[in-house]
């Protein structure tokens, strides 16, 4: 291979390794911001069950749904935690506060944080919250014990969407999970 050559050889490798380089760091960055940019997509949209969140409800109308609540617990956790009421029926677009009460049952300070999803996954993007103890970390100190306030509405459309329409119950799950470094981003 002459010079010329072996020279414009050279600059198509290093044209590849730092185009390849690049995508590398481009996929890198892709794969930090998926959880977060998934996360948000499922609040704003109610994908895969996830409850949107929202400021108001826009006020009550015709009709009834039962709402359930369930609440699971890890066992690394050493919390007791329920709802104080399993089920109530509330009407579309009506604001509802109910509460879980939570108990640390052991002797030294523990951190948790509540997941939550709603079912049918089809009724996430019509189940919004105002206001929930699973957007903040939950510290209790030895053997206190809390009442922790959900306040939520189900969208009056739900009865718009055929999908939707025909669906008379909806369950809202929690699940507590130990935080080991309390106040570290999740």
């Amino acid at each position: 291979m002459n010079a010329p050559a072996k020279v414009e050889h050279d600059r198509r490798n290093r044209k590849v390794a730092t185009r390849a380089a690049l995508f590398m760091f481009f996929m890198l960055g892709v794969a930090f911001a998926s959880v977060p940019l998934y996360r948000a997509f499922c609040q704003a949209t109610g994908f895969g069950g996830t409850p949107r969140r929202a400021e108001v409800a826009p006020g009550a109308v015709a009709g009834q749904i039962s709402v359930r609540f369930d609440s699971n617990i890890n066992a690394a956790l050493p919390w007791e935690f329920r709802p104080e009421q399993t089920v109530v029926k509330i009407h579309p677009g009506e604001k509802t506060q109910i509460s879980y009460f939570a108990h640390n049952m052991s002797a030294r300070v523990t951190t948790g944080r509540a997941v939550f999803n709603v079912s049918p996954d089809l009724a996430g993007q019509y189940f919004s919250k105002i206001a929930c103890f699973c957007f903040t970390e939950q510290t209790l100190r030895p053997g206190q014990k809390a009442h922790m306030p959900v306040v939520f509405f189900v969208d009056p459309q739900i009865r718009k969407d055929p999908a939707t329409k025909d669906i008379h119950e909806i369950t809202l799950s929690y699940t507590f999970y130990p935080v080991e470094k309390p106040g570290s981003a999740s």
